[in-house]
Formats: structure tokens, C-alpha cells, sequence
């Protein structure tokens, strides 16, 4: 990093590569933004149960952001103190270890193309949750690489000839973006079900149970280290972060509180807790790595992650062939009282349920406008059971923060006030990734202030919605138990 640059001068460029878009923003030393740039991308679903990304595309993406970002700055581009990098956590795919040419499609965390081969280890899930905090599930990234192992001819010969990489699509990102060997930060690592949250390395017994080789992994590294320097117009940017968009999410508004249940609400959703330094184990919760500084220990929380979210909602956007659903959503949830229930298993069941496939449906009749209500109020009722869960392990939060896109609805953040009974805060600025990973490329300042204050959602006695809260999870577990 240069040094030169004084600290008042200091911008950080955050590149965060979701589901939809990439996007790069750029901060400065206070927390606030200076200029934004957004590439739209999209996942094709060639096959049931597959969802995947064109390599040369989403880097594409990147590299179109990283390029529109350098001529917003123009001059400034030399007050760019450090950058990173925000992935998908699960993502995965193959390369050739010297020309750094996609050898498969990225694989997305929604994908469960090997999910039949995956129970075949059914009888070691128990251990493999205590190795890496997972449960044995098709959506990280350990059985999609065994799948292209055994489908792909690229992978096979690639193999044969000892120039086979594989692993996180941000290992593969950051190859790409400077030049240097891949190397796999830990919160990415961990999300390939083969890394130990104990050892904090390669796992040598998931390797043998997936029959999958070290030699083709990256290096493990912290998720704080010097990965390379990317090239945003005629200078050379230390990246100094990689890390996953749920974890950073966690650090946008400053210091983690370990009084809160944060919840972050985009394709898909995800409740976090957080429990510092220490491993917490919830017996149908994830242990989730946050964050490793260089030569520390790991940041934690216990975690239930929830993949019907905005997905659910696109779901339903395309089976009922409906336009600018955003447009009405707001008013639908405040004037719709008497929705049908829906059974939200969009992608797969997660956590607490871990059942890859279920059927989703809706239990009763309603009007377009009441079944969208009803999805969106399963994504409440999925939140719900994730911090009902979380107490068996945890003490209760005190208040959550919400962030993420569907955030923005009024009725969703006030219905998970309501069920429950917890005060939800809603900041200004929902698209929580960048700013957190902002946050950290400027090491931690004290002051981190937000723009505006968000909105406080006080919880308010709703017996009616509670009962179909109620009512839902019965049905939801009479359905698991019948299946």
C-alpha cells in the first residue's frame, strides 16, 4: 500500500460480486461513498437442480466495474489505498493451473446437481459437522467439484497432465485479477466442505471422503493478506481482502455486537450470531468462519442460512409471469391480511430443515397479490425459526439488524418485528456487503458513521400473524415427517 497517501485522502475500492450484479464502490476514510459503478450478470439453469455462471463472463463483469469506477475517479484514482473483494461463498469451479482458462461453468451455491452421490455419505454428516461447521448439503462446493471431476473431459485431462486447480471462484477471481498463484482466504475455504474450522487448512480425511487431491487446492491463506495488486487504470491497487458477501455484510456499520441477530436478505438469506473467537455448535446450525486476520485466530457465528429468499420471490415472478411485482409489494403487504401459507422450499430446504429437495406449495387459495404476501411471509417465518433455533445454543438477542435488498419492504421488516417480539433495525443503506468490506480494507476505524440513521421497526402485538406462524411451522413439519 502507499504510504504517501495521507489518511484523509485514503479511498478504498470494495468489489462485491453477488448474484445479480457485480458492483465496486468506493469509500473514503470516513464511510462514505465516493462513486459506484454496477455490471448486471446472470445464472443460467441448463439442467434440473443446476444453476451456473459463464467464467469469462462474471470476470468480465468485474473487470467493466473495475474499469468504470477508474474513469469516474479520473486523477483520484491514485488516492486508492487498497481494494477487495467480496464473493458468494459457495461458488466453486475448475482451472488450469498455468493459463488460469475456466476448465467448467462457476457453480453456484444454489446448485445440487450431486446431491444422490451426496448421500452416500449420509452416515458421516455428523462428522463432517464437527470438521467444518457444515452439514452435508449439495449447495457447497465439495460434491460440484467431485461432479466435474467425473463429467467434465477439460477436468479429467487437465488432471492427467498435473495442471488441474479447483476451489472457491474467488481463488479463481484472484488469479485472474493479478496475475499471481491462486490463493484461498478462509471464510471462501471454508465453505468448500474439505476445510477445517480446527486446523484452519485443508481437511486431509474430506479430502479422502470426496476423492479429492490437495495438489489441485490453493494455498490457504487469512481473509487479510496481500493477494496481488489489481489494475484500476493506470495504477496498481494492493488487494489486501478477500472474503465472502455474508460476512462482510456483518461489518457494515462498525464493530460487531454480540447483542444482535443480524440478518441479511438478498437471493437468499442469512441469520448470523455472533460469538467472537469462540465455536459455538447448534445442532441444526452452522459454525461459519466471518473473518481471519493475518497470523490471528478466526471470527465466528453461529449461523442458519435460508435459500428461498429473492430467490423464492423470482420463483414466483416466473410462474405466475408477473411485471414490476416490486412496484406493488409494499402495498400488497399492507393491505393484504388473509394470505394463503406458503411452503418455501425454493432451492432446497436449509437450515434449521436441511432437506435438499422439497416441494414448495401453497397451502389455500389466493389472489396474485395475496401469494406473493404469502412468500414473502415465509422468508419471515424462515428468519423466525433460525433465531428460535439459535436459543437453544446462544442467549437471546436483544434487537436485529436487517440488511440486503428485500430489506426495503416496510411489511417484511415489520412482520419480523412481530414474530419475534424483537425491535429491527433497518439502516439507511440495505446493500450492506461493500461498506462492511470498506470497513475492514480501512482497518476498523473507530468512526465509521452511517449516512442518514435507518429506521427502528418497534414490535407490535400481531396474535393473527403469529398464529399463521404458528400454523405454517406445523405444516412444514408434518410434511418432513411424511417425506
Amino acid at each position: 500500500m502507499n504510504s504517501a497517501i495521507y489518511l484523509t485522502d485514503r479511498l478504498y475500492l470494495a468489489i462485491d460480486q453477488g448474484g445479480h450484479a457485480t458492483r465496486g464502490i468506493v469509500f473514503d476514510y470516513q464511510g462514505q461513498m465516493v462513486c459506484q459503478a454496477e455490471c448486471n450478470i446472470s445464472a443460467t439453469q441448463p439442467a434440473p437442480d443446476f444453476v451456473e455462471y459463464n467464467a469469462d463472463a462474471l470476470l468480465h463483469s468485474i473487470q467493466t466495474v473495475i474499469n468504470d469506477i477508474a474513469n469516474q475517479l479520473g486523477d483520484k484514482t491514485k488516492n486508492l489505498y487498497a481494494a477487495g473483494l467480496a464473493t458468494q461463498r459457495s461458488n466453486c469451479l475448475c482451472w488450469h493451473k498455468k493459463s488460469g482458462t475456466a476448465l467448467s461453468p462457476i457453480i453456484s451455491w444454489q446448485d445440487r446437481r450431486n446431491a444422490l452421490w451426496l448421500e452416500t455419505l449420509h452416515e458421516e454428516r455428523d462428522n463432517i459437522h464437527k470438521h467444518t461447521g457444515l452439514f452435508l448439503s449439495p449447495h457447497y462446493g465439495a460434491s460440484k467439484i467431485r461432479w466435474c471431476l467425473e463429467n467434465i473431459p477439460d477436468v479429467q485431462q487437465a488432471k492427467k497432465d498435473h495442471l488441474l486447480m479447483y476451489g472457491p471462484m474467488a481463488s479463481y477471481l484472484t488469479q485472474q485479477l493479478t496475475g499471481l498463484a491462486p490463493k484461498a482466504d478462509a471464510v471462501n475455504a471454508s465453505r468448500t466442505q474439505l476445510w477445517s474450522i480446527h486446523t484452519k487448512n485443508w481437511d486431509k480425511t474430506l479430502l479422502e471422503k470426496f476423492e479429492l487431491e490437495k495438489l489441485s487446492l490453493p494455498e490457504c491463506v487469512a481473509n487479510q493478506y496481500l493477494f496481488g495488486k489489481l489494475t484500476v487504470g493506470e495504477f496498481k491497487i494492493p488487494l489486501t481482502c478477500v472474503t465472502g458477501d455474508q460476512s462482510a455484510a456483518l461489518f457494515a456499520y462498525g464493530q460487531i455486537q454480540p447483542n444482535t441477530a443480524y440478518v441479511n436478505v438478498g437471493t437468499g438469506a442469512f441469520v448470523s450470531r455472533p460469538s467472537g473467537y469462540a465455536k459455538l455448535y447448534g445442532r441444526r446450525l452452522l459454525t461459519s468462519v466471518i473473518h481471519q486476520f493475518e497470523n490471528q485466530d478466526c471470527m465466528y457465528v453461529l449461523e442458519g442460512t435460508i435459500n428461498g429468499a429473492g430467490s423464492a420471490l423470482q420463483w414466483f415472478i416466473e410462474k405466475e409471469n408477473i411485471k414490476n411485482i416490486f412496484e406493488h409489494l409494499d402495498g400488497w403487504l399492507g393491505s393484504e391480511t388473509t394470505p394463503p401459507l406458503f411452503l418455501n422450499g425454493i432451492s432446497g430446504l436449509a437450515a434449521p430443515f436441511w432437506k435438499a429437495h422439497f416441494d414448495s406449495n401453497f397451502i389455500g387459495e389466493g389472489s396474485t397479490a395475496q401469494k406473493a404476501v404469502a412468500v414473502v411471509e415465509s422468508i419471515v417465518f424462515l428468519i423466525n425459526t433460525n433465531i428460535e433455533e439459535m436459543q437453544k445454543t446462544a442467549s437471546p438477542p436483544e434487537q436485529i439488524q436487517l440488511t440486503g435488498g428485500l430489506g426495503k419492504l416496510n411489511g417484511l421488516c415489520q412482520r419480523l418485528a412481530d414474530v419475534t417480539s424483537l425491535p429491527v433495525y433497518r439502516p439507511e443503506e440495505c446493500e450492506a456487503t461493500a461498506r462492511g468490506l470498506a470497513y475492514l480494507l480501512a482497518d476498523q476505524p473507530n468512526q465509521w458513521p452511517e449516512d442518514k440513521p435507518g429506521r427502528w421497526f418497534d414490535p407490535e402485538e400481531n396474535s393473527v400473524f403469529k398464529r399463521r406462524y404458528a400454523q405454517w411451522l406445523e405444516t412444514m413439519l408434518e410434511v418432513m415427517r411424511s417425506n
